[in-house]
């Protein structure tokens, strides 16, 4: 293809494109040749020689010419590049395949870990799968067992006049002679809020960090077992400490709480983790982040089993950081023209201190209400996890002396409890404090499972009294404790585990952290979807579940610090669900009949107007019960009672389609 020029430029040396050969085949140049010669017969001139300028075209009759075909280099030799090609492509396939063996090492660092490959653990949970709370774990050897946490839950709505649910310690009976102590992760009361109720049964040593024995404390102190805080065993982070058969160490952690903290738990089998709740925090409040550096130091050395938070597991992406929630915090503040009311967790004690912060920013007076938000506050003021000065605080009665833009009220209740200072605000039922109009309320959590109806309804209380309330209006008004999937994906990256038990959640937590973990390159085979009583037994070369305990729970009534028994529960629900009905009745033994009306109450059943028809019933059911019933019945006051209640729950049903609790009380004259 003939090279397009522009017709206006000269093809001199100077306008050619630079270190661009013009090359012209080979007729082209023998005809351009012909023609320089024939100029040169008509001008005179020399006729200019093109080999001057490129060597390459010169003839080769110049013996002394370097650019002979004799003196020029011998052409490439294919088979010769073919081989050294060839030679240094398998060095760098060696290369490749040397890394690789590195990487599959670094992956599975457990396969060259030392154990006993008769020994063998056992893990139980009591509680904190299947449910949000409750958490509860058994690991035990031959010889020794160790029980990670105790926690309480919240019941279900037919759970009527229970406050907690605490896990069935029945199990703890089997084992309690090879029990060597309570491993506590954090102070958060889904772990920490059935250790009175365990106490009062059974007594071992705790060990945990500083916090959680503080608060555990405080609950022994209210339930009488003052006597046994002899029995805390406070523990040093990174500093292994041997518990029977166990060598155990704890690990900062992040959470929502202060001071909490992953196990590493050494058995003759191999090394156990144990992240407890957990999330990735770079910035936290305290300025102390994961551990990280320590967590990857147990990972090389190798991780026969891995237990780990499955609470988030549907969160994608990364949980935010606790002082995400300060510019939120500061935004609110700013704007609020009387009172700012900040409730959440009373355990939350970084979520308070931001608050509190914030509320020393703007020159307001802080009134901390809620029992357990004081409590929990001045403890960990007391052990130095925070500092505040004492001026700034003043009590619930003194609101009143201050304007309304010089008050910062914090307290509990953002889960709606009935009995929770904030409830009672915005019932008008507190003391101190009734909702305005100008208040700002910020509410700094989100419901747990099963809270969301109670959320609701103090949600509506607080907006019917007219304050501006905020709580999920902004995304950084409230953040997680618990590690999203990104943050799963480290743990799973850092610990490499053999084997994997996902923990804390119910079914569908675990199995999308199952699915977390495959992608991550931990085997399908190697992990199992535990449920509370599962007793899974693990070795160096296999995990299997070899039999179920019992399990279950006890309930309790907060207000007095006691369990109910289950058929208290039981009969709650059949009274809230089906109604009483009581009937008085007397009968002539002499004549079979009945003497009188029946005298007849009931609850739950019929409607107050609806009250004399049904009466006129069951006056007419008794005539006829009376003169068909067997004589024999007369003579028994018990027999004619249970004759009279089973009849009477076939009429209930036919005309309710319900079994009400029928309390039939029988004279026989």
């Amino acid at each position: 293809m003939e090279e397009q020029t522009n017709p206006n430029i000269q093809p001199n040396k100077e306008n050619r494109e630079p270190n661009k050969r013009r090359f012209r085949p080979r007729k082209d140049r023998m005809e351009s040749q012909k023609t320089d010669s024939t100029k040169e017969g008509e001008s005179g001139q020399k006729p200019q020689n093109r080999n001057r300028y490129n060597p390459r075209f010169k003839k080769d009759t110049d013996k002394n010419n370097t650019n002979t075909r004799e003196n020029r280099p011998k052409q490439y030799n294919k088979n010769f590049a073919s081989s050294t090609t060839q030679a240094s492509n398998l060095e760098l396939r060696k290369a490749v395949e040397l890394n690789a063996k590195i990487h599959e090492d670094a992956l599975a660092p457990h396969s060259k870990i030392e154990f006993n490959p008769n020994a063998k653990v056992r893990i139980t949970p009591i509680g904190g799968l299947g449910e949000i709370g409750g958490n509860m774990t058994i690991i035990e050897t031959q010889n020794s067992a160790i029980i990670i946490d105790a926690g309480m839950s919240f019941p279900d709505e037919s759970m009527h006049g229970v406050d907690i649910l605490v896990p069935d310690f029945s199990y703890l009976e089997v084992i309690k002679d090879k029990i060597v102590g309570i491993i506590i992760t954090h102070a958060h009361e889904d772990h920490i809020g059935a250790m009175p109720y365990l106490f009062k049964k059974y007594q071992f040593p705790i060990y945990g960090t500083a916090l959680p024995l503080g608060l555990i404390g405080s609950k022994f102190d209210e339930h009488g077992l003052k006597k046994f805080r002899s029995l805390f065993r406070a523990v040093e982070k990174r500093k292994p400490m041997r518990i029977g058969e166990f060598e155990i160490e704890w690990i900062h952690i992040t959470h929502s709480i202060v001071d909490s903290s992953a196990l590493a738990i050494k058995t003759e089998a191999g090394l156990i983790f144990h992240t407890g709740d957990f999330k990735i925090d770079h910035t936290p409040i305290d300025g102390y982040p994961t551990d990280l550096n320590r967590i990857a130091h147990y990972g090389e050395q190798g991780v026969l089993l891995l237990l780990s938070d499955s609470t988030n597991s549907h969160k994608p992406g990364y949980t935010p950081s606790e002082a995400s929630v300060g510019p939120a915090f500061d935004l609110l503040f700013s704007r609020a023209k009387g009172r700012v009311i900040m409730s959440t967790f009373s355990s939350n004690i970084h979520r308070v201190y931001q608050a509190i912060q914030h509320g020393i920013k703007y020159n307001r007076k802080v009134a901390v209400i809620g029992r357990s938000m004081e409590k929990n506050l001045e403890i960990a003021r007391t052990l130095g996890y925070i500092e505040l000065p004492q001026n700034i605080f003043i009590e619930a009665h003194e609101v009143a002396k201050y304007g309304d833009e010089e008050v910062l009220i914090v307290t509990t209740g953002s889960q709606g409890e009935t009995m929770s200072a904030l409830y009672r605000m915005a019932t008008d039922e507190h003391r101190h404090i009734k909702i305005k109009p100008t208040d700002t309320i910020i509410l700094s959590a989100k419901a747990i499972p099963g809270n969301e109806g109670s959320v609701s309804n103090i949600l509506n209380f607080l907006n019917k009294a007219g304050a501006k309330v905020y709580y999920q209006d902004f995304s950084e008004i409230h953040t997680s404790g618990h590690a999203a999937q990104e943050e799963q994906k480290l743990m799973l990256r850092l610990v490499k585990p053999k084997f994997f038990l996902p923990v804390h959640g119910e079914y569908n937590h675990i199995l999308k952290h199952k699915e977390t973990a495959v992608s991550c390159g931990v085997d399908e085979r190697n992990i199992y979807l535990m449920e509370d009583g599962d007793q899974m037994e693990i070795a160096h070369n296999f995990l299997r579940k070899v039999r179920s305990v019992k399990t279950g729970k006890t309930y309790i009534d907060n207000q007095v610090n006691t369990a109910i028994a289950n058929d208290v529960i039981l009969e709650r629900q059949d009274l809230a669900e089906n109604g009483i009905l009581i009937i008085s009745v007397d009968f002539n033994k002499e004549k079979n009949s009945i003497i009188g009306k029946p005298r007849i109450q009931t609850m739950g059943i019929i409607a107050n107007k609806e009250t004399q028809a049904f009466n006129k019933e069951i006056e007419e059911f008794f005539t006829l019960f009376s003169k068909n019933c067997k004589k024999e019945l007369y003579n028994s006051q018990k027999a004619m009672e249970n004759e009279l209640r089973n009849a009477l729950r076939k009429l209930m049903f036919k005309k309710t389609k319900k079994y009400p609790t029928i309390f039939p009380m029988v004279t026989l004259i």
